[in-house]
């Protein structure tokens, strides 16, 4: 299902206090009285394809300016990978973008709901939305976007894919081969830096779960003394001093004896007392033979000391632990075999290297020999257009220029040119200054290119501005030929053009309480065959016979 903007909402920007346009697909006409608002809309969809935010457009009394767009239809899946890199919540079949601005000056923006950045609601606002007007927002001005319409109307999207696949490759080839083909002192200086590197690591002869055990023997050993003094002192107060506490434990024992045989029932005690004995006995015998175990061994602690510090010095140069310190080691190692198998590496990718640009320069060829072949049929397609148009002797080309080195689209450039009168010469598109030229040129171009072009929604502010007659009937056919495959938006002031919308809407201002506001709502029946007379002129019988005409022509 192709996409369409269903709905557009606007509150508080300029004369528009609040605004909820349903819109269909096809043609939608919006007409009105110079100044009623019309421009309003051309503003908030500027507003959501990424424009300036100017707070001066805010509606006076109010803080706060709101615009959302909600675009329907399943093909919207095809945004949704742009959208996961992006952080946004993928689309289904509605893609919804909005932006306010305050007027204390700031700006906020969504696309699905998710906080977004300018930058990415201006690159989705130009893949959905054409713009054509006083104030363009013109993708077909693009070197870029010109090359790209030439080779979907040539068909050659899968050619250029080909290309393009070779370039990445042969890209990637040439850096590899640069980054190894460095100067020789550099390159003997870095290797004996690996060399020493890696000798210093492997002569240490490590361990990746070394570290852990040397520090807690480490920790002992650095303690020892204190830990033989202390389990010493241990065992003398328990067994070995004169007041020892199992010697007095023993005296203690003997009188509950005495007790027990006086009186049995305290026999427990008796047992329990015994019972303690026992286990400070054989506390007093583990912490003797903790003591002798714990015998300081000056040289062992020294080696300890010394694989210590090691480990800190190859740490502080290499990582941040034993096991970083071995990666780096054999990352070395392998730079180290790359470099001085360098010259075998080199030929090899040279190698590659030709045979890879061997492929780009076939796939560059047929590239071009279908861009050749169309770029023709292009021109003259847009050439009648022009004609019908009302540029009667104006001159088009599409101009294939060879580039001096390839480039990730090709080995071509293309520039669109035009001429709008006789005697003129050929000038590309971004140098004519006629806003109501180059906007029926981009009609002209459009329809040439309507089939192939994937922007769902084109908008035309006005393009006819110094037309009328038989041309402003060709402007309506040109709008209804576009909408077969786009949807399209026009304000225009022909009731020509206007006759020919599958929809209409107009934009009416009126003043109440001394505050001015503009309405836009759907006429039809009656009420567009009077606003369609309204365009003509007058409302009188003859003109409402003449609108009935023109639409009932249009149908």
């Amino acid at each position: 299902m192709p996409v369409v903007l269903s709905l557009l909402r606007i509150k508080n920007l300029a004369l528009v206090e609040e605004l909820e346009w349903q819109i269909g697909p096809g043609f939608v006409a919006v007409t009105g009285e110079t100044g009623a608002g019309k421009s309003i809309v051309i503003g908030a969809l500027q507003l959501l394809l990424g424009e300036r935010a100017d707070k001066s457009l805010i509606r006076t009394g109010a803080d706060l300016c709101t615009v959302e767009a909600v675009f329907t239809g399943r093909d919207l899946q095809t945004f949704n990978p742009e959208l996961g890199e992006a952080g946004i919540e993928p689309s289904e079949d509605d893609l919804i973008i909005k932006r306010s601005f305050s007027v204390a000056g700031g700006t906020r923006q969504f696309i699905n709901g998710s906080p977004t950045t300018l930058s990415i609601l201006k690159k989705l606002g130009d893949e959905l939305v054409d713009l054509h007007g006083p104030h363009d927002h013109q993708s077909l001005l693009s070197p870029e976007t010109q090359l790209s319409l030439l080779d979907s109307f040539a068909g050659a999207d899968e050619q250029l894919d080909e290309y393009r696949k070779h370039y990445r490759q042969l890209q990637t080839l040439v850096l590899q081969h640069s980054a190894l083909n460095t100067a020789e002192t550099a390159r003997e200086q870095e290797l004996d830096l690996l060399r020493h590197q890696i000798s210093e690591i492997q002569s240490a002869n490590l361990l990746a779960n070394e570290e852990e055990e040397l520090e807690n023997r480490y920790q002992l050993a650095s303690n020892s003394k204190r830990l033989i003094e202390l389990a010493s002192a241990i065992a003398n107060k328990l067994s070995e001093a004169d007041d020892a506490v199992l010697s007095q434990l023993a005296e203690t024992q003997r009188l509950l004896r005495e007790l027990e045989k006086i009186d049995s029932s305290i026999a427990q005690f008796s047992s329990a007392h015994a019972a303690a004995v026992v286990e400070l006995s054989e506390i007093s015998r583990a912490v003797s033979s903790y003591a002798e175990k714990l015998d300081l061994d000056p040289e062992e602690l020294a080696a300890l000391e010394e694989r210590v510090s090691l480990f800190e010095t190859l740490k502080r140069k290499y990582g941040g632990s034993i096991a970083e310190v071995i990666a780096f080691g054999q990352r070395a190692a392998e730079r180290m075999r790359k470099i001085e198998g360098r010259d075998v590496e080199l030929e090899r990718l040279a190698k590659e290297i030709e045979n890879v640009r061997t492929q780009m320069n076939r796939a560059g060829e047929a590239l071009r020999k279908l861009r050749v072949k169309a770029a023709p049929k292009l021109s003259e397609h847009i050439r009648r257009n022009l004609r019908d148009l009302g540029f009667r002797q104006s001159e088009f080309e599409a101009k294939l220029a060879a580039l001096d080195e390839p480039r990730p689209n090709g080995f071509d450039t293309v520039e669109l040119m035009f001429s709008p009168n006789p005697g003129e010469p050929l000038k590309p598109l971004r140098s004519i200054a006629s806003s109501g030229e180059i906007s029926r040129l981009m009609l002209a171009i459009k329809s040439a290119l309507a089939a192939h072009d994937a922007i769902p929604l084109l908008v035309f502010d006005e393009i006819d501005t110094n037309v009328g007659g038989e041309i402003a009937n060709a402007v309506g056919a040109k709008m209804q030929t576009l909408a077969r495959d786009h949807q399209v938006i026009c304000i225009t002031h022909l009731p020509q053009v206007a006759a020919t919308a599958s929809s209409h809407f107009v934009v009416t201002k009126e003043v109440t309480r001394g505050r001015t506001f503009s309405n836009l709502r759907e006429v039809t029946g009656k009420g567009r065959h009077e606003e369609i007379a309204r365009m003509l002129g007058a409302k009188s019988e003859s003109a409402l016979k003449l609108a009935a005409s023109l639409l009932k022509k249009s149908v």
